[in-house]
This record gives structure tokens, C-alpha cells and sequence, in this order.
């Protein structure tokens, strides 16, 4: 059973997200709050697996929030699950020690993905924060023209995983997606890591952008 707290300041929204995670047999919302002075005494009493966190809280805000809570309960996962889409928020928030970002718009389906992913040790971020994210690292990093580049050359197995990872898809769903073990998917993103010359997903992300290799 995965363990769930929420820090919110509207009660109507909260109320509709306790309805929404009830439907869930393996997620249990176990307490909230609408102060931010009340999040850490909150985790404290309930050590929870994930915290739903608003950016926007009275006393002390989420940005501020994630920064403790990854300090003092570094067990507890933040998604953060806000109506800001703004670099600014996202990249800062982020930084310190956000897991996974959402927006309140959001459907059930990527509501209980997200914090199941977040439970399972991973990071989950929408498809509009990963767009963000993906153009501020473009802009950091643009894409230098060299006659001598050659696109390197994926198989159709590396092609599939790396659509299925720009989706946001994890390691387990991708194997069970494929048909494959997790071993062999951790071989592929090895092999499409080295081929592409980037250290990490994001990195896969933004080669196969800057590349144009799912088109």
C-alpha cells in the first residue's frame, strides 16, 4: 500500500483528490493540510511514501517546503501538483528535490501513475513540465551544425525503447510493453546512451529531439 499525504489550501480540490485516490485498492491517502508550517509535523506523524505538494501555500511555500522535506524526510517523495507551468517554478522546485511534477488539470490515470512512480523510486513528470524542461535544456545546450556529424544508427528494439522512454515510460512498463525482461531494457538504454554521446534519459530525450530519430 502505497502511503499518501497532501499539502493543499483549497479544501474542494483536496476533497476531489481523496475521492480519486478511494478508487485505488493499492493507494491510501492517510492525511492533509492546507498550511505549509503544518507539512513537516504532518510527515512526521505519518512518514508517508509520496506527498502530493501545492506550490502555492500559505506560511510557507512549496518551493521553500521541498527543500526541508527533502532534507528531513528523505524518504518521502514530493509530487508536486500545482496549476503553475512556469519555467521558474519548475526548474526551482525541481532543484530542490522535487521527484515528480504535475499539473492540476490533470487526469486520474496520470494522477495514479505519477505517485506510483514516485513510489517505485522514479521520477514522473507530465508531458507540458517535460516540454518545458526539454526547451530550457535546448536553450542551455543548442544544437551545434557540423558538416562532419553523422546521426548514429539505432536498431528497431532501440527505436521502440526510446519512443517508449520519450513517452515517460518506466523500466517495468517498458519491458511489459515489449515483452522483454528489465535486464534487456537496461541493455538497450545502455547502448542508446552510448550511441547517442549522452550520459542520462534526458539526455535520450533531447538526441532524439535534436536528431529527429522517432520521425
Amino acid at each position: 500500500m502505497i502511503k499518501v499525504c497532501i499539502a493543499d489550501d483549497h479544501a474542494m480540490f483536496v476533497d476531489g483528490i481523496e475521492s480519486i485516490l478511494k478508487m485505488e485498492e493499492n493507494i491510501e491517502l492517510i492525511d492533509r493540510c492546507s498550511s505549509g508550517d503544518e507539512v513537516i509535523p504532518m510527515l512526521e506523524k505519518n512518514k508517508p511514501d509520496v506527498i502530493l505538494l501545492d506550490i502555492n501555500l500559505p506560511v510557507i511555500n512549496g518551493i521553500d517546503l521541498s527543500k526541508l522535506i527533502t532534507k528531513e524526510h528523505p524518504g518521502t517523495k514530493i509530487l508536486v501538483l500545482s496549476m503553475y507551468n512556469e519555467g521558474s517554478f519548475v526548474t526551482e522546485i525541481l532543484k530542490n528535490g522535487a521527484k515528480g511534477y504535475i499539473l492540476k488539470n490533470t487526469d486520474r490515470l496520470e494522477l495514479v501513475k505519477a505517485i506510483e512512480t514516485l513510489a517505485l523510486g522514479e521520477n514522473y513528470y507530465s508531458k507540458e513540465i517535460t516540454e518545458i524542461l526539454m526547451n530550457k535544456i535546448l536553450k542551455k545546450n543548442p544544437v551545434k551544425k557540423s558538416n562532419s556529424f553523422m546521426i548514429p544508427k539505432i536498431s528497431r528494439r532501440e527505436k521502440e525503447i526510446l519512443e517508449l522512454i520519450v513517452k515517460e515510460y518506466t523500466t517495468q512498463e517498458i519491458a511489459d510493453a515489449l515483452f522483454i525482461s528489465q535486464k534487456t531494457v537496461e541493455s538497450h538504454r545502455g547502448n542508446l546512451i552510448s550511441k547517442l554521446n549522452v550520459r542520462n534519459t534526458a539526455g535520450l530525450v533531447r538526441a532524439s529531439i535534436q536528431h529527429k530519430l522517432l520521425e
